[in-house]
């Protein structure tokens, strides 16, 4: 058990203030009062402190019901309040964003095999992120395509680099002079999605993201928290045996995993057996523009790809019965293409009478991990919460 310290009544008072003002904006102190059943003094003080901090504003008065015309109070979104660095197999994007999440600055780079190199280029468009006026960043958030301690702020294996035990947090915040949050990347991209994604998801307080991107990973929600399990290694399943002769092999160098038959990878090289041609060296992205175009081969690639994803999701489904499951990365985009067959596969696979779960597409945008690497920051001001074990 845990003894409560001082401040905690007045922390979930302010994160309550704080979420009122995000969710229902433009909200008044009275009406915030009303619903909350906190004293007004309480709220008028918690309102002031979240204006002093910048996250709070006045917009000028509302309706009035027949007495003085409340102040209405929103989000202040002027100016960058977070720093994300999302490191992906190919590319590392860093940008500073604003509070509800809208990308200010962004710069991006080939991501290096070297890690010294890797995070000194990281390091130097953080540094340039600093330099922007108007904002107040107080913290960075990291996620990394591998298994990651948070609470150590550990890089422990990152399997595409051949990363082991990289103190990554330690190396940014030595740099650069702020706090710095890291998290797997389906784990990020699962914060976002609670913060920031669709009403169906965000207000679900179970639901699985799988991240189908160069590997395959998931994050997990139980009761409106990620969960991590031991050393932040839970949400492995990319890993999990679907299969034998997968068409790629596994980031782990196995050729049964779900990755292998899942991921993007898997993806181009079906398209290049159908063709018949190792010589079409197109990224996902081109491929899910040809399937968008009506290019046949582009479009089984795709639809072979979703019905494996499908075999993973539906074992997910069955044993943890989330209320939703979603499905985040580049072949969103090409959503009406392989919804039918992903849930095809996920309804045969769960047996009749168990409950099944809504499948629905990621609306996080072109870059999830970008998000999910704010979404460290940005989550930590609404809801201590979002980062239980």
């Amino acid at each position: 058990m845990q003894a409560a310290r001082t401040g905690t009544i007045r922390d979930i008072n302010r994160q309550i203030v704080l979420n009122y003002v995000r969710e229902r904006e433009p909200i008044s102190r009275a009406e915030i009062a009303r619903e909350t059943d906190l004293q007004r003094s309480t709220v008028s003080a918690i309102v002031d402190a979240l204006t002093a901090e910048g996250l709070v504003e006045e917009i000028g008065e509302g309706e009035s019901t027949g007495g003085r015309p409340p102040t209405m109070l929103r989000l202040r979104t002027a100016g960058a309040i977070a720093i994300g660095v999302a490191v992906t197999p190919d590319v590392t994007t860093v940008a500073c964003s604003d509070l509800v999440g809208r990308v200010l600055s962004q710069r991006q780079f080939p991501t290096d095999l070297n890690h010294e190199r890797a995070f000194d280029r990281a390091i130097e468009a953080i540094q340039e992120c600093l330099k922007l006026k108007g904002g107040s960043i107080e913290s960075i958030g990291v996620s990394l395509p591998g298994l990651v301690d948070p609470s150590a702020g550990i890089a422990i294996y990152v399997p595409y680099f051949q990363w082991r035990d990289l103190p990554v947090a330690k190396m940014i915040s030595s740099a650069v002079g702020l706090p710095v949050t890291i998290d797997n990347d389906a784990n990020a991209v699962a914060l976002a999605e609670l913060w920031f994604g669709r009403p169906e998801v965000s207000d679900a307080r179970d639901f699985i993201l799988v991240l189908a991107a160069e590997g395959v990973g998931t994050g997990i929600v139980f009761d409106g928290q990620i969960y991590r399990g031991e050393r932040g290694a839970a949400g492995e399943f990319g890993h999990m045996i679907i299969g034998t002769n997968a068409p790629v092999e596994c980031s782990c160098g196995n050729r049964d995993c779900w990755e292998a038959f899942s991921s993007e990878r898997a993806a181009l090289a079906r398209y290049q057996k159908l063709r018949d041609s190792t010589n079409d060296e197109i990224s996902f992205k081109e491929l899910v523009d040809r399937a968008l175009s009506g290019e046949a081969d582009a479009t089984t690639a795709l639809i072979e790809m979703a019905l494996c994803l499908g075999v993973g999701i539906s074992n997910l489904v069955v044993g943890f019965s989330p209320e939703a499951v979603v499905v985040g990365g580049e072949i969103v985009r090409a959503w009406s293409l392989v919804e039918a067959g992903l849930k095809q596969t996920i309804e045969h696979s769960v047996r009749r009478g168990l409950p099944s779960a809504r499948i629905l597409p990621s609306t996080l945008g072109a870059n999830p991990t970008l998000m999910g690497a704010l979404s460290l920051v940005l989550a930590s001001k609404f809801a201590a919460s979002a980062f239980a074990a």
